[in-house]
């Protein structure tokens, strides 16, 4: 068959073409928010999601949001994604396309929940810690794996008991500083009111500038968490359980208090012997709880704190919402449906 010379460069455009998208693997799969001016500039974040409760899904790309437009931090979402649609479905716990972004990252933050991930994609998290990068984790991200104790990164999984001794409890507690203990607040009744940690070294740490008693605040619950927290923790924020579901309610009286459960704090970890990497937790994190600035300033500096921009964190750093964010309630099967990572742009 003979091919006119014009159908020839048609053909040869569409291949390239081809070639462009197939190179891009999960560019559909994964939202990229680039950076503007800022002191975050030059500096690369890569957001886990995929939480079946707490709408991970939208937070996270809120927080790349004001990172990149406001701070110049480079930022990229991932999401959990049914391959059979490529839409986003935090049902869906065994697929986080993507993660090989985290080769270039500076900084990871994760808030997925009991995700039983391929060898393949948690190769690429297992590489990252064993950098010694830094760590955020979010609400959920104390139980972020659940992995079969057959499989190879089953050590990252909730609970963990095996061999792997520095692993006991998984990636929560070895990483993070705390696994999934309990719901110590009301479920949906009990807000978290931030109250900071009386320790001097806590009122001064630079992720608390610019904010007081009562300025971080959730609808979420506190968690429970085991007392004292492992190895070189300390803990900035402790969690009042509010008698309410709004910034205003008062405390709860009685033992729920007694003593108040911390909501975050700062660590380093060291796997296998990998460096040691700066880790930042705090059991708050739902997209409702980045409703309230107080919470969104202690994330956005947190993130600054965990590159080590500590010295550019301002008081009057600007972490207003970029554009509209109306965040869905927490809950089971709330989450909603239809949406691809860019309908989050």
């Amino acid at each position: 068959m003979n091919i006119r010379p014009d159908f020839r460069i048609f053909f040869f455009v569409i291949f390239c073409l081809a070639a462009c998208f197939s190179s891009t693997g999960h560019g559909e799969q994964t939202l990229v928010i680039d950076g503007g001016d800022g002191p975050g500039k030059g500096k690369r974040v890569v957001f886990i999601s995929g939480d079946e409760e707490y709408r991970s899904e939208e937070a996270l790309p809120q927080l790349a949001k004001i990172l990149a437009k406001r701070h110049g931090f480079s930022c990229t979402v991932l999401f959990a994604i049914d391959p059979t649609t490529g839409q986003i479905d935090s049902n869906k716990n065994d697929n986080i396309p993507g993660l090989e972004a985290l080769r270039s990252a500076d900084l990871m933050v994760i808030a997925t929940r009991f995700r039983n991930l391929s060898d393949e994609q948690m190769k690429e998290i297992d590489s990252f810690l064993k950098a010694g990068k830094p760590v955020i984790g979010m609400r959920t991200a104390t139980h972020a794996f659940n992995i079969p104790k057959e499989r190879s990164y089953a050590h990252y999984g909730n609970g963990y008991d095996g061999d792997k001794k520095d692993w006991i409890d998984g990636f929560g507690r070895a990483v993070l500083g705390e696994k999934w203990i309990s719901h110590h607040g009301g479920h949906g009744s009990e807000s978290t009111g931030g109250m900071i940690s009386p320790d001097a070294d806590a009122k001064n740490h630079p992720i608390l500038r610019g904010i007081k008693d009562g300025d971080i605040w959730g609808p979420t619950d506190v968690y429970g968490v085991r007392l004292p927290l492992p190895g070189d923790s300390k803990v900035l924020v402790l969690g009042a359980v509010l008698a309410g579901m709004t910034p205003d309610s008062k405390p709860v009286v009685g033992e729920k208090n007694v003593p108040m459960m911390p909501v975050a704090w700062v660590k380093t970890y060291s796997v296998d012997g990998s460096p040691k990497g700066r880790v930042f937790t705090t059991t708050m994190g739902a997209a409702t709880d980045l409703l309230a600035e107080g919470t969104r300033r202690m994330l956005v500096n947190a993130c600054y704190w965990g590159v080590g921009l500590e010295d550019k964190i301002s008081p009057l750093t600007n972490v207003e919402l970029v554009g509209i964010f109306e965040p869905t309630k927490f809950g089971f099967n709330g989450g909603k449906k239809g949406l691809k990572p860019i309908d989050y742009k």
